[in-house]
């Protein structure tokens, strides 16, 4: 491993931003950063105060910021400008500051889509959510020719909204009637905390299913997870979608591809320790 250079002056900060922070995105990003020996160092924070620490970005010319929920809209008001990714789904899980100037992307999307690129896309899915992170599934969903869908959403604006923009179905409820081979989790539910212990689909719906996808990072077996598997369901976890992300976000912040085996180690470490 390269000799990472001690923090000092000319260090460069990135952080993360979420109500609810975690260990894996420091863990993966400062693994990475030794293992490629730059001097770059990565902090997770949370905070009442979003534009206060988007201003701190700014003012502290702090490299590069990861949004997780719930502020992956709201800040998108207090940048200079969105990159495509970001522009295209209006939602922000990236921040990179190049001098000043604050661009917002989306790397959660190249998540989803890589993560569902072998899935045939006349499967039908139920996906459950409606914020910022179900945009980017929605639109990865979409982009790779899936039509069979609907959004399940208590807040009708908001799941109507989204399954009108990227041409689903919408519905304030699960139903029985609808059967769909794949599941799709983007909400709290299974996170830890408040809500570990909810099961996002129920356990009739999981065992007439063929896939189970939780964006829900923490832990990184959800109840919804642990169930399909137990059934023998493929299973698609929020901490792939981390990684993927996590990379694109390292790429944008430092310029630098790490290699294949560097990711691994790193992707490893994280898990191992966070």
């Amino acid at each position: 491993m390269p000799a990472q250079p001690l923090i000092g002056r000319d260090t460069r900060l990135c952080m993360s931003l979420s109500a609810r922070p975690g260990n894996f995105g420091s863990r993966f990003h400062n693994r990475l950063y030794a293992l490629t020996g730059l001097d770059y160092v990565y902090k997770a924070f949370s905070t009442r105060d979003l534009a206060g620490a988007v201003g701190g970005i700014r003012a502290l010319n702090i490299r590069g910021c990861a949004i997780s929920m719930p502020f992956k809209e709201a800040v998108i008001a207090m940048l200079d400008g969105l990159a495509p990714s970001a522009s295209a789904i209006d939602s922000v899980n990236t921040i990179v500051n190049d001098d000043g100037v604050l661009t917002g992307h989306n790397t959660d999307y190249a998540a989803v889509a890589a993560l569902i690129a072998d899935i045939d896309p006349a499967t039908r899915f139920v996906l459950r959510g409606s914020g910022g992170m179900a945009k980017a599934v929605a639109a990865a969903l979409r982009d790779a020719g899936f039509v069979h869908g609907t959004i399940v959403a208590r807040n009708a604006a908001a799941g109507r909204g989204l399954a009108d923009l990227y041409g689903f179905a919408w519905s304030a409820d699960l139903d029985d009637g609808m059967e769909p081979a794949m599941l799709i989790n983007v909400t709290p539910m299974g996170m830890t905390g408040a809500d570990e212990a909810a099961m996002a689909f129920p356990a009739a719906m999981i065992a007439a299913s063929e896939i189970a996808f939780d964006v829900v990072q923490y832990p990184p077996e959800t109840p919804l997870l642990r169930k399909a598997a137990a059934a023998g369901k493929r299973c698609i976890t929020g901490t792939e979608v981390a990684i993927i992300q996590a990379l694109e976000q390292f790429i944008l912040y430092t310029g630098v591809t790490p290699s294949a085996a560097q990711v691994a180690d790193a992707a490893a470490f994280a898990r191992a320790n966070s």
